[in-house]
């Protein structure tokens, strides 16, 4: 027999409330909400336009796997927004159901045999990488949310890398394990009682039923429940970053390193300051400032002033971030970028390099594509809300494109260069 002081045995195991229907349940909940992290996670890398190599592509030979890649769309404006802000929201309102999913299984992380048969090692081999794909994407990306680095390396392609490798194998998972999860779930009977005379036995989680079970304090819809309300309460402590106003207040999980807003017409949300980004308001000042805008015909070099007299116009779009937050439709006023691909010999959209004055911070450099640049809506911003912009929201001249993310809208603009990258 084994020693029941240690892992590998089930008798170690105490909890009552381990058992397959509590384990079915929350695996066919995340059956749902990681498949949509997924998606929404490789539809925000697309829409980062990592085509545009290597100014934009944080993931060096992704190879196969940037199969799905399209030309990220201008409209609705609002898409961005949504996908992001559904990413972000609905991975921190996961936490617990994650925490409690593996908690339920981790007595298989210990079980002796390693494997029983090819699919059972297949089976446990998949929960490993499952158990450390979970523990890396989530923490990860809460530590992005909250603009906390202190992993190595760039968050981009370790969460894009990370991804697939957790994904693949809660695929492989879910595969084995879904049909089974379905039945437990549908028996119609008190999910704490054994099963009737004659019953067939649990497929799922049947080895997780503890031998020798503590006296429960707690039942297992009790649990649920429990956990329900830790990521209702999540939600509704994240959720408020992607709405201006009242209910931004409260996002009490949003990173302490925002500023906050204010009012007036530039009282909207930011990421970086321009103290932060290394901004000097020397290079700023509308007399030392100076656009370069290189193309087909070569280069001109523009004051803020020669940009007012170009021709003006207006679009309603909304900024937002990779860390989920957004704001509502501002109402930005300045030149189409497709205006200024024509002053340098482009009467046709082509893709534009954007250079920015910024010193600190990633994404110093952003490249757009020949869509987004053809875009009317696609601006060079001058002003916001109808007065000329702050410093921190990227005076004097800053990009604004529709359904793009927050770091292509690029501020503190010191040179653009049109043409093929």
């Amino acid at each position: 027999m084994r020693d029941q002081r240690l892992p590998t045995s089930p008798g170690f195991w105490r909890s009552p409330l381990r058992g397959p229907w509590f384990t079915s349940v929350l695996g066919l909940v995340l059956l749902i909400g990681v498949t949509v992290l997924f998606v929404t996670g490789l539809v925000s890398y697309a829409a980062y336009n990592p085509g545009l190599s290597p100014v934009n592509d944080k993931t060096p030979g992704k190879g196969i796997l940037g199969f799905y890649l399209f030309s990220w769309p201008t409209s609705p404006v609002w898409l961005y927004r949504l996908t992001q802000g559904v990413h972000v929201t609905l991975g921190i309102t996961l936490i617990p159901v994650v925490l409690a999913k593996l908690w339920s299984v981790v007595p298989k992380l210990f079980a002796l045999p390693p494997a029983r048969s090819l699919a059972h090692a297949l089976e446990r081999v998949s929960l490993l990488l499952l158990v450390g794909g979970a523990l890396f994407e989530f923490t990860t990306g809460v530590l992005n949310v909250q603009l906390d680095y202190v992993f190595p390396g760039s968050f981009y392609p370790l969460h894009f890398y990370g991804a697939w490798v957790f994904f693949a194998a809660f695929a492989v998972h879910a595969a084995l394990r879904v049909p089974a999860a379905v039945r437990t779930v549908r028996r119609r009977r008190d999910p704490a009682a054994p099963p009737a005379a004659g019953a067939s036995p649990p497929v799922v989680g049947a080895d997780l039923v503890a031998p020798r079970p503590d006296p429960p304090s707690v039942s297992r819809r009790g649990a649920l429940w429990l956990v329900g309300g830790g990521s209702l309460l999540l939600f509704a402590t994240s959720a408020g970053r992607s709405f201006d106003g009242p209910l931004r207040r409260t996002a009490l999980l949003a990173p302490h390193g925002f500023e906050e807003p204010g009012g007036g017409p530039g009282g909207f949300q930011i990421n970086k300051t321009a103290a932060y980004a290394g901004i000097d308001a020397a290079e700023t000042d509308e007399e030392a400032w100076r656009l370069t805008v290189t193309g087909r015909t070569g280069t001109v070099r523009l004051t803020r002033g020669d940009l007012l007299r170009l021709p003006q116009h207006s679009a309603a779009l909304p900024i937002a971030c990779v860390e989920g937050w957004s704001t509502s439709d501002q109402w930005w006023r300045g030149v189409r970028l497709r205006d200024l691909a024509a002053l340098v010999g482009y009467d046709e959209a082509a893709d534009v390099l954007v250079e920015s004055l910024q010193r600190h911070g990633a994404f110093r450099r952003a490249a757009l594509s020949a869509a987004q640049v053809a875009d009317g809506r696609s601006l060079l911003a001058l002003s916001v809300n109808g007065e000329p912009l702050t410093p921190d929201h990227g005076h004097p001249a800053r990009v604004v494109v529709p359904a793009a993310p927050g770091v292509l809208n690029t501020k503190w603009v010191a040179r653009m260069t049109f043409g093929d990258l």
